[in-house]
């Protein structure tokens, strides 16, 4: 009997653009650990590779990501384990792409998918596009920038309103808030970020890498400042019975009762 095919994430180029393509559709391109590593090395080769101009990170299929494949990270068989520093990190909470990078995201778009996607630069998304940043629900909090990249894309209270209410909003939602830059028909987002990425590619690239370089200076300190927060947030929730539930309840497929404690 054949097994069954395990998700990962791959790397094309076309030129001076570098595809990164995120597949694991039966799980809804769910993330295990180990593509979570197989993302950040292709960042880091596309970062590190002086011929590679533009990226595009996207996903197979009709789904962005329904998020992490929860049980391999924080369950009892959980696989998960520290990457390098000298990666580029998904999340750009430690090293960063210094190049443009542009996230095309289509269907489900949860969690851990909104916050790669607001570590990239330009966001294409198909008008089948639904977000949600659902961490509360499950017992646990932002854990990949979602916390401050809300605040620095549409301000205090729209950032908070989603982050509270954990709740689904579309695409044309997401372009008003700034999280997305275009909405185009499913079927044609791959095509309008290689589009994109073409145009992009008509610029000189260390102008290119000069210009984003630049524009993080800008936001390093507060970023710093936030993403120095993340361990203690992480010990809070996942000492808590409300962890311990928000998990169980997604492996029974069921409500999450929280008491908060």
């Amino acid at each position: 009997m054949q097994a069954e095919k395990t998700g990962e994430v791959t790397m094309e180029v076309d030129g001076h653009v570098c595809i990164i393509t995120v597949d694991n559709i039966k799980k809804k391109n769910a993330y295990s650990p180990e593509m979570m590593e197989q993302l950040a090395q292709h960042l880091t080769a596309f970062e590190e590779n002086d011929d590679l101009w533009v990226g595009i990170l996207c996903s197979a299929g009709e789904h962005t990501t329904a998020g992490l494949d929860m049980p391999k990270f924080f369950g009892p068989a959980a696989t998960a384990k520290p990457r390098p520093d000298e990666w580029v990190d998904p999340f750009g909470l430690k090293r960063r792409c210094t190049k443009p990078l542009i996230a095309v995201v289509q269907g489900i778009t949860y969690t851990v998918g909104i916050e790669i996607m607001l570590a990239c630069d330009i966001v294409v998304a198909a008008d089948t596009a639904r977000f949600g940043q659902l961490e509360a629900k499950r017992g646990i909090a932002p854990l990949g920038g979602a916390h401050f990249r809300y605040l620095t894309r549409t301000g205090w209270g729209n950032a908070m309103y989603h982050l509270f209410l954990c709740e689904e909003f579309d695409a044309q939602r997401a372009r008003e808030l700034g999280f997305v830059q275009e909405v185009v028909p499913f079927g044609e987002q791959l095509n309008r970020a290689k589009d994109l990425a073409a145009r992009i590619c008509t610029s000189a690239p260390l102008g290119l890498r000069a210009t984003k370089q630049a524009a993080m200076k800008f936001i390093d300190a507060a970023e710093q400042a936030a993403i120095e927060c993340i361990p203690d947030i992480r010990s809070k929730v996942f000492a808590s019975d409300d962890f311990k539930e928000g998990i169980q309840s997604f492996v029974e497929r069921r409500a999450a009762v929280f008491t908060g404690r």
